[in-house]
């Protein structure tokens, strides 16, 4: 594309010459991309409570993986979790092994400790896309993408989540970058890059992604290699003529770099042991479930009430890429036009097909086109550092989303402490203020043609609203953090383990921080519970207590109401009052 799509010469800003300094360097390149990293993903990870219900299941499986020494099957206290394969377990259980050797205190209820792999796979799905970049558009719209989606919500969103998504991008990634050296090589004549490191990088990612979440990175390879090959004609192929076909004509050549025997029999190597061992530990139990309830009801019909219509995810675009969607917005008619160079087509072939497949999926959920949100901002970059992104009335509107959306967020997020708490949250306001500045700037900008400055800008926007919501915000919501508040009443001094009960609330962040061994009966359960000894603790929601206390009275059970929990539950947003009670 290098070739093909030169840069206008244009007379640039001196913050636009610093761009181009960093992008000339891999070493200030990769110093760049992990500031950017850091300055987005950095706020709240420590300090987010684990957020139902995701991911407290994944984290409590990995937590049972460690109690229990068995890291073949994956449980959440006795039920089978057989949906997902065990390669984010693993994971999970290793940073926090990990944790507890550096001496981190209660390091297996400590819920950042199980996103570090998330947040590992989310740096460096950015240095992939700026790495995937490379071969498709040159060094500074490289380094412009992989700082899009350093900025991108949805991936700061998986960052701070203990579960696959992130993960999965990373493994996506390491595949897509080998694909787009070996195809961009074959399109500009060029030999193909020889030796075993690329093949065996895809292949890992191939093997990784399964064991992280089954057949999702296979399908995107299997839905852009064969659209390559259809759009793509060789270079030596005649114009008409017998023999051969119409698919003698198509360029897939390319595709044998991959060593496709020797990487399947590798790929089989990694993922055969697990999944033999999984199946015969369920008896094909897992076989069934993740394929034939989890994957099958996906297909079918709208699963767990996350249903839509085909368009749902554009539309949630918007949000989910923010604050860069308009941008795509804006460069769609440039990736139109250019549609047929190789590095656009490529990026297309990835981006279009697994997208609509996801699209007339019933069930629907953001991430689950997380993979192919670098090709956004690939094209984005490729589209700025050519022609630039046009600036008529219309484009001028689209782009004023920008700080509308901020402006939005902003407000929500500030609105959210005073409605729940009654609070100002002074910093969420000032960044956020400071925020919907930067957007306006970035507006401006982009009226005036200086493109690489609006998106440096539009950067900023996200960046400040980051730290305004997940470090001025969230933290004063603890009308959302229920559990860790129900385990902090319900500990003692002279008890070092509490074993509780929980009645009318039954979220997995509760079974994660209060311990495997919590119970979830009913009322009369939980009464019976706290008499059967000390160091017990009963939850029990207030539209349950007068049968609780019903049960206690007649079973002549001493308990003590300790305090009261009342806040929303982030899973429908119900409200709750919840009492506290410990045997005496």
């Amino acid at each position: 594309m290098a070739d093909t799509l030169n840069p206008p010469l244009m007379q640039k800003s001196t913050l636009g010459q610093v761009f181009d300094r960093v992008a000339a360097s891999n070493l200030l390149t990769l110093a760049a991309l992990l500031f950017t990293a850091f300055l987005a993903l950095a706020p709240g990870f420590t300090t987010l409570p684990p957020m139902d219900r995701d991911e407290p299941r994944f984290a409590q499986a990995s937590k049972q993986m460690l109690e229990s020494g068995d890291y073949v099957s994956i449980r959440f206290q006795d039920e089978a979790r057989l949906k997902k394969p065990v390669g984010i377990y693993w994971l999970q259980a290793a940073a926090v092994s990990l944790g507890e050797k550096l001496g981190v205190p209660e390091a297996r209820t400590t819920i950042w400790l199980y996103r570090i792999p998330s947040l590992t796979a989310a740096i460096g799905a950015i240095l992939l896309t700026w790495w995937t970049a490379l071969p498709l558009v040159g060094r500074q719209p490289a380094l412009l993408s992989g700082m899009m989606m350093a900025g991108c919500v949805l991936l700061g969103v998986e960052a701070r989540l203990g579960k696959t998504d992130a993960t999965q991008l990373f493994t996506v990634m390491l595949m897509v970058s080998v694909l787009a050296r070996f195809f961009m090589a074959s399109r500009n004549r060029l030999v193909a890059p020889s030796g075993l490191v690329l093949p065996a990088i895809f292949w890992i990612g191939m093997a990784a992604s399964i064991l992280i979440k089954g057949p999702i990175g296979f399908l995107l390879v299997a839905l852009t290699c064969p659209t390559l090959v259809a759009l793509c004609r060789r270079a030596d192929a005649p114009a008409a003529g017998p023999g051969g076909g119409w698919f003698a004509t198509r360029d897939w050549q390319w595709l044998k770099s991959l060593h496709w025997l020797y990487g399947l029999i590798f790929t089989l190597v990694l993922v055969s042991p697990w999944f033999i061992a999984i199946m015969i530990q369920t008896g094909g139990a897992f076989l069934q479930q993740s394929v034939g309830e989890d994957m099958l009801n996906k297909v079918a019909g709208a699963q767990e009430s996350h249903g839509g219509w085909p368009g749902t995810y554009l539309a949630v675009l918007w949000g989910t890429f923010w604050p860069f969607a308009p941008l795509a917005a804006l460069a769609a008619p440039w990736v139109w036009r250019h549609r047929r160079e190789p590095a656009v087509m490529f990026l297309l072939a990835w981006l279009v097909p697994f997208w609509l497949v996801f699209e007339f999926f019933p069930t629907k959920l953001p991430h689950y086109v997380l993979p192919v949100y670098p090709a956004i901002s690939i094209l984005i970059s490729a589209a700025l550092f050519t022609d630039g992104l046009p600036r008529a009335l219309w484009e001028r509107i689209v782009a004023g989303l920008i700080p509308l959306l901020a402006t939005v967020l902003a407000a929500v997020a500030i609105g959210a402490v005073w409605f729940y708490q009654r609070e100002i949250a002074w910093l969420a306001l000032l960044l956020g203020l400071l925020a919907i500045a930067a957007s306006i700037v970035c507006w401006k900008q982009l009226g005036q043609g200086r493109q690489v400055e609006a998106v440096l800008s539009c950067l900023a926007t996200g960046l400040l609203l980051y730290w305004g919501v997940y470090a001025g915000a969230i933290p004063k919501l603890q009308a959302i953090a229920i559990s860790p508040r129900l385990v902090a009443a319900a500990a003692t001094p002279q008890c070092p383990h509490v074993h509780a009960a929980s009645v009318g609330f039954r979220e997995p962040s509760l079974v994660f921080l209060a311990g495997t061994d919590l119970q979830l009966p009913d009322a009369a359960g939980a009464a019976d519970f706290l008499g059967q000894g000390t160091c017990r603790a009963a939850f029990v929601d207030a539209k349950f207590e007068p049968a609780f206390l019903a049960r206690l009275a007649t079973d002549g059970t001493k308990a003590a109401l300790v305090t009261r929990v009342d806040g929303i539950n982030i899973n429908g947003g119900r409200k709750l009052d919840i009492g506290v009670y410990r045997a005496q």
